[in-house]
């Protein structure tokens, strides 16, 4: 029997005591990884995750500017002396990164699996041919967690998604089931990320059925669909509120991704939405 408590900020909202669910029943009912319950989080003091949350906003608004930049904008605004170190810092720690032509060698500097990319020159023409992932930040009231979704490239529909206060892969792995339980794709694109390159990732993907491609130098717009997510999300969703708790975020987030999946309008889809696009096509 596991006699670890859980800490941090999910486990303020975990009875361990609970007989009539189990800690990976509230785990699920909270949208975070079972194992996000035993991190004990670094204290972040208020100033540090007032840059982090102004980070997020300006990588949103503009997903090109790199550490240096960023930094140059942070001092433009509170006047702080903010240098280019730190704020890399605190990006590596947001989880990240500039989208630009460059080698990607922060995202995963341990050996690793890498596979070719698959997607020069495809045409995508279907649901299921292609899925894209990508991790974001999102901010809370006194702090932060992290979301992975998985977005089908055609559609926009996202197949699966998961929140989590840690990076560890376990919620990647939970939201990647998610989305199997509802189609299995051709080709599967990550970046290089630690979380998709691990084994137990890899291993969830039947290679005969999904190819895996990674993105590599050069590609650095791969998963504009997912970062269009990101900005329609956070923009109609996360900068609107103020999120409380874990389980409010979730909550949340989780009206909206249903609501952007069955109910928001797309242009480029002929002003469908992405589960017309998804399901009926």
């Amino acid at each position: 029997m596991n006699n670890l408590t859980p800490h941090g900020i999910a486990g303020k909202f975990i009875d361990p005591q609970c007989t009539g669910l189990t800690l990976r029943d509230q785990a699920q009912l909270l949208g975070i990884s079972r194992a996000s319950l035993y991190y004990q989080p670094v204290p972040v003091d208020p100033g540090t995750l007032d840059l982090m949350h102004r980070i997020d906003k300006i990588h949103t608004d503009w997903p090109t500017y790199g550490a240096r930049t960023i930094a140059a904008q942070l001092r433009r605004e509170t006047g702080l002396t903010i240098g280019r170190k730190r704020t890399r810092s605190l990006m590596g720690t947001m989880a990240i990164e500039a989208i630009y032509q460059k080698p990607r060698l922060s995202l995963n500097a341990k050996e690793h699996p890498t596979f070719p990319y698959l997607l020069k020159g495809v045409q995508i023409i279907k649901p299921n041919q292609v899925w894209g992932t990508d991790i974001t930040y999102i901010r809370l009231h006194g702090g932060f967690v992290y979301l992975v979704a998985f977005l089908d490239w055609y559609s926009r529909f996202v197949v699966g998604w998961k929140l989590s206060t840690t990076l560890e892969t376990a919620f990647v792995l939970e939201a990647a089931r998610e989305a199997l339980a509802i189609g299995i794709p051709d080709i599967m694109n990550t970046d290089q990320g630690v979380q998709f390159t691990d084994k137990d990732f890899i291993g969830l993907w039947n290679q005969e059925r999904t190819k895996i491609s990674m993105d590599h130098k050069g590609r650095c717009f791969d998963n504009i669909f997912t970062e269009r997510f990101w900005r329609t999300l956070k923009y109609d969703e996360v900068y609107l509120k103020d999120y409380q708790t874990v389980w409010e975020a979730e909550q949340s987030i989780g009206d909206f991704i249903q609501r952007y999946n069955h109910v928001r309008l797309h242009a480029s889809l002929g002003y469908k939405t992405p589960a017309e696009y998804y399901f009926v096509n």
